[in-house]
């Protein structure tokens, strides 16, 4: 893409977004405290239904799909200085989080190890600015995270040490769309989730965090009806030990957002992004990837039955070679009238695979900047790309501070001619089979108090075919013990 081209891409959103925000602008109503569209949201501490530091405003209500709630902003972790006692202002947010889990990996089939044993430590520290300057509001946000104690060096995936993972200022006009109706403005580093994270996610499970240089126009917010953004950005390229730095070969570009009005009976999250990589040298090949869709969840009316929808489709170049994918996630749930609030859900994940290595159109489906444990597997070894899984979980509180989860899963290669990424295993002749294997995931979570989380995870994967007939293929594990400690 020639550089006219990439400097219209944000102009283009933006002008989408005030085209389709006066269409959204007449049927929109103002949420009030009362409004019975707008049910309560699900508790802070399922684990596997949200991020790892996720609480939701009130007025919006995540799917019960796993991990598909969005973190919210600010920090979930941040509160006004006021809270420690008066005479501090409410108008300083500050708060700091700190997570150390122990792991134990058997068989590791990414890093190729039979036996593996980190501690994985991820500090974080937020001091935001709101209401004193208004319209003008900042914030800053701290993340260091080490590994120790591992049979390999560190990844970028678990080391990232003293770095910025926010830092923006932001217009915020309260009031400016009608009441409670606001209109905000972000520029910096932001590190934030989008519609259901498959695509783009503020990584709760991982030790580091994606994020992103750059802008965002927001029109409304999750206390809405109705919700619209526009952004472009640049993604920050992870170095471990020097400062991390936007990838100035790639930028991200979106129009997103969401309806309300019909809630708990469906909301729906329209999303289209462009991933625009002008990769360096007289002869590379360029990346232009268009990917839109339609994220829908709800209750199905009063019958105790839930449902959550995404259909994603792409088109257009990987590496100068066309592009045309499609993927989609498709649950239905139902939860028992029973004090312990059980629910058993079913549901199928499917994204294309490469269906021919040599010819000049590409069909694995790319999952961009998405998120992946919780939504695939804990072993963390499958992503929203050639993968054919149907799953089954049920979830319960037996206790409103206590969220357990058990889920199991099957995985086949939608395209037995591609790879299992992963693990970097690839038969492109098609001869090994397509079964990957099969996975048990295990949690418990326990907030202890209102500063501290203790959680247990385990995960069993047994191979298939596919992997027998392409090398190794031991069973594996992986167990976990994390705690969260927030003030």
């Amino acid at each position: 893409m020639n550089s006219l081209a990439s400097a219209s891409q944000p102009a283009l959103l933006a002008t989408c977004l005030f085209i389709l925000l006066s269409s959204f602008r007449a049927q929109a109503q103002p949420v009030t405290e009362g409004d019975a569209g707008l049910p309560t949201t699900q508790a802070a501490a399922e684990p596997t239904s949200q991020p790892a530091d996720s609480q939701e405003p009130s007025g919006y209500r995540a799917s019960r799909a796993i991990s598909t709630g969005r973190s919210p902003e600010p920090v979930s972790y941040a509160r006004p200085l006021s809270d420690w006692g008066e005479p501090a202002p409410k108008w300083l947010l500050m708060g700091i989080e700190q997570r150390t889990r122990y792991e134990y990996f058997d068989d590791n089939y990414q890093a190729d190890l039979e036996r593996d044993q980190p501690f994985l430590l991820r500090s974080r520290a937020y001091l935001g600015v709101q209401d004193i300057l208004d319209p003008l509001r900042l914030g800053v946000e701290f993340q260091d995270s080490r590994e120790f104690n591992n049979e390999m060096p560190g990844t970028t995936s678990n080391v990232d040490e003293n770095d910025f993972l926010q830092a923006f200022a932001e217009l915020y006009f309260a009031d400016a769309l009608g009441p409670r109706e606001p209109l905000s403005f972000q520029v910096g580093r932001i590190a934030v989730d989008y519609v259901d994270r498959r695509l783009k996610s503020r990584n709760g499970f991982r030790n580091t965090t994606n994020a992103f240089d750059g802008f965002r126009l927001r029109a409304g917010d999750r206390d809405s009806k109705w919700e619209l953004e526009a952004f472009a950005a640049q993604p920050v390229a992870i170095r471990q030990l020097q400062p991390d730095r936007a990838n100035e070969e790639q930028w991200f570009y979106g129009i997103v957002g969401a309806w309300r009005g019909w809630a708990p009976l469906a909301l729906f999250e329209p999303y289209y992004f462009i991933l625009d990589q002008d990769n360096k040298g007289w002869d590379a090949a360029d990346t232009e990837l268009h990917t839109f869709g339609l994220h829908a969840y709800g209750d199905i009316g009063r019958s105790g039955f839930d449902y959550d929808l995404d259909a994603a489709f792409q088109c257009g170049k990987t590496d100068g070679l066309t592009h045309r994918a499609f993927a989609t996630h498709a649950e239905v749930g139902y939860t028992f009238e029973h004090a312990w609030k059980p629910r058993v859900a079913t549901w199928l994940n499917y994204a294309e695979g490469d269906h021919n290595p040599n010819d000049s159109v590409n069909e694995t489906f790319n999952r961009l900047f998405g998120s992946s444990n919780r939504m695939y597997g804990i072993l963390d070894y499958f992503i929203w790309s050639n993968m054919i899984q149907p799953s089954i979980g049920i979830s319960a509180h037996p206790t409103p501070k206590t969220h357990l989860n058990a889920i199991y899963r099957a995985v086949w290669l939608a395209s037995e001619n591609d790879s299992w990424s992963r693990a970097d295993r690839v038969d492109p002749t098609g001869q090994s089979g397509d079964f990957v294997g099969q996975e048990i995931d295990l949690f418990v979570e326990q907030r202890i108090t209102d500063h501290c989380v203790f959680e247990i995870g385990y995960g069993h994967f047994m191979p298939g075919n596919f992997v027998r007939n392409t090398g190794d293929s031991p069973d594996s594990d992986r167990f976990y013990v994390q705690t969260t400690i927030s003030f």
